[in-house]
């Protein structure tokens, strides 16, 4: 299948100050294959290492000594490593954490090799004081398939290149086919293993089915890399996600996990999961002015999951409600959207924020800043009432607001509709 993230790649192996790189993403989202696809057809041969099933990784950072490393990276795959022209590949590093130590000799002292790391839960040991080495490796963060990756696999190919050409006017005469499309990647979501039985076996059961053992996988990782006295806040903020995005204000409330929680009890379990990056976290900000981060209130956000499908399977959310279209989704129907507009800015590597009036039901879904700051609106259906957009207009009109919905594009004298489909592409047209 096709990733975004394949482009980036061969701009890092291009790059004549590049830097050993770290490939950081949750479980699941492809980082292996995506590696060992770059490898076998961007360079004579691949050394690939997975730390976690070869236990000699454990001790073999036991110096820096860059040349007995490739040695024994030599020995271990049994491949000739030459600077250039093979792909070093150190899988699942969290687990030889002195791994990530050694990046920094290898930029110091033997940069002539191409060498990436990648892991699961890289993010958790990126802030346990494991010696990072700040400045002197590149980072890439890998995220679920898109909606457009997802067209791709579904064969989709002229659909995404029509995409890519931004004449948003013509696109609406395809309109129903990008619904169409759009509810399946709402049941599907964009796990890659999950994309792959879709449309390889039309087989919806087997999607499901992939879906729970992820979210299995994820919850064992609970046990396996929490301590004992934060693992049952970890695993009740996680259960209590749904119930925080099906309340029309999406604002993260710590009595929903369990009555009189605080913030100070459950502020850990937040951070742990957004380190997994099984989570996203939207912070408010009070005043919609730029630069954004001046303005952000870090005691209020949202929290989404990483993956729509991931959350459809979290509540049984059925296929027959998401891809009939009766009753879809029910009261969770602006959930799954805002979920979906999350993911698909967040992937794009926009910082999100969202904005709320105190003491009044004023509030912005999202905030994207650009050389403009854009405030958005998302709406589940065609619904194109904007008081609240145009509250915060009226109140600066260098704001560029812009509505994401099932209703077709159009410009307006003050705002943007944009279709939802057309989310992110539109988002990364714009200057």
């Amino acid at each position: 299948m096709k990733r975004e993230i394949f482009n980036k790649l061969l701009s890092w192996k291009a790059n004549p100050n590049r830097k050993p790189l770290i490939l950081d993403g949750a479980r699941q989202v492809g980082k292996t294959w995506i590696l060992n696809q770059f490898g076998k057809t961007k360079y004579n041969n691949v050394a690939y290492i997975n730390c976690d099933k070869v236990a000699i990784m454990k001790t073999v950072f036991s110096d820096f000594d860059t040349k007995r490393l490739i040695r024994a990276f030599s020995a271990i795959t049994n491949e000739v490593i030459k600077p250039a022209e093979t792909l070093i590949i150190l899988d699942e590093i969290q687990e030889a954490p002195l791994g990530l130590t050694a990046l920094k000799y290898f930029y110091e002292d033997a940069n002539e090799y191409h060498i990436i790391a990648a892991g699961s839960l890289l993010g958790i040991k990126l802030h346990s004081g494991t010696g990072y080495p700040v400045g002197k490796t590149d980072l890439m963060k890998m995220y679920p398939m898109s909606f457009s990756e997802f067209l791709m696999a579904s064969g989709n190919r002229i659909l995404v290149e029509q995409l890519k050409e931004h004449k948003w006017n013509e696109l609406s005469l395809l309109a129903d086919k990008f619904k169409n499309l759009l509810r399946q990647y709402y049941y599907v979501g964009g796990m890659p293993e999950v994309v792959n039985t879709y449309f390889t076996t039309d087989n919806l059961q087997e999607v499901r089915r992939i879906q729970k053992r992820i979210l299995s996988d994820y919850e064992a990782d609970f046990s396996k890399h929490i301590s004992s006295v934060e693992l049952p806040k970890v695993q009740m903020l996680w259960n209590s996600i749904p119930s925080q995005l099906a309340k029309e204000n999406k604002k993260f409330v710590y009595g929903v996990i369990k009555k009189g929680a605080r913030a100070k009890e459950f502020e850990n379990a937040i951070q742990w999961l957004v380190d997994a990056g099984l989570i996203y976290k939207v912070i408010r900000v009070n005043k919609i002015l730029r630069p954004l981060n001046f303005y952000e209130d870090i005691t209020a956000f949202k929290i989404f999951f990483n993956d729509l499908g991931l959350l459809g399977a979290k509540v049984d959310i059925t296929a027959k409600e998401v891809l009939t279209g009766m009753n879809y989704l029910s009261e969770y129907k602006g959930a799954f959207t805002e979920q979906f507009v999350a993911g698909e800015l967040i992937s794009a590597d926009y910082c999100l924020y969202y904005y709320s009036k105190e003491n009044s039901s004023l509030e912005i879904d999202f905030i994207v800043q650009k050389d403009e700051v854009y405030p958005i609106e998302v709406k589940a259906e065609e619904n194109l009432k904007s008081k609240s957009l145009k509250s915060v207009y009226d109140e600066n009109n260098l704001l560029k607001p812009c509505r994401f919905s099932m209703s077709n594009y159009r410009e307006q004298e003050w705002l943007v509709n944009v279709p939802l489909y057309l989310a992110r592409e539109w988002m990364e047209s714009v200057e």
